[in-house]
């Protein structure tokens, strides 16, 4: 099972070098799932994009439709995710949006599919299994 993040979907739509990379690491009918702020977090991405004049706003809303479409299953927020993502976010004085990706992966034993190199080293440091994007950890 993978778990998602923003920044690695983005890439793969995008299809840089990193996202290419990721996509082949997914195996054919492995669960992808994701927290619902990944709905959030995508669209803001994308419309950044928007924002810099890089993406007109058809492609803008094809790729947060090819982002959403990389995902089976949209974990719902609720009271005691959103607790255990605060604690673990003060305990390693990281973003709580972050941690709630980070919470999913060691709930769910699942891989975190992220290219933020402080969240990999976080799930390095802290037993939860995510894909290195650079091997100088």
């Amino acid at each position: 099972m993978i778990v998602l993040d923003c920044s690695a979907a983005v890439d793969m739509v995008r299809e840089t070098e990193a996202g290419r990379a990721l996509r082949q690491l997914m195996l054919e009918g492995e669960e992808v799932i994701s927290s619902q702020l990944f709905l959030i977090e995508v669209s803001n991405a994308f419309w950044k994009y928007h924002k810099a004049g890089l993406l007109d706003e058809k492609t803008v809303c094809a790729n947060i439709e090819k982002a959403i479409a990389l995902v089976d299953e949209f974990c719902d927020l609720d009271k005691t995710q959103c607790c255990e993502a605060t604690k673990e976010a003060m305990r390693l004085r990281h973003p709580v949006y972050d941690m709630l990706y980070f919470v999913l992966a060691r709930r769910n034993a699942a891989t975190l599919f992220t290219l933020d190199r402080k969240l990999q080293q976080l799930c390095l440091d802290n037993g939860v299994n995510c894909v290195l994007t650079d091997t100088e950890f």
